[in-house]
């Protein structure tokens, strides 16, 4: 009377692989290998990230003192 639900259509030239749940790692070499190279990535973009976050900092800094002093009412002006 018809197709059922899992026999509706067919597809070809599909293939799928899977691995047994007893062969798989969840982890495998994090410390040999993940940590090394967690390292060895940093210390190759640190100097390309550190100097501007540094100058946007000391930038920021005086921008927030300068804004400080400025904002502060001259003594002279209120002598009599």
């Amino acid at each position: 009377m018809g197709k059922h639900f899992g026999n509706l259509a067919r597809v070809r030239h599909v293939l799928s692989y899977s691995l047994s749940p007893f062969e798989q790692q969840a982890f495998p070499n994090v410390v040999s290998h993940g940590l090394p190279n967690a390292g060895r990535r940093f210390t190759s973009q640190v100097l390309k990230v550190v100097p501007p976050l540094a100058i946007a900092y000391l930038i920021y800094s005086w921008g927030t003192q300068e804004f400080e002093r400025l904002k502060r009412k001259n003594p002279a002006d209120y002598e009599h």
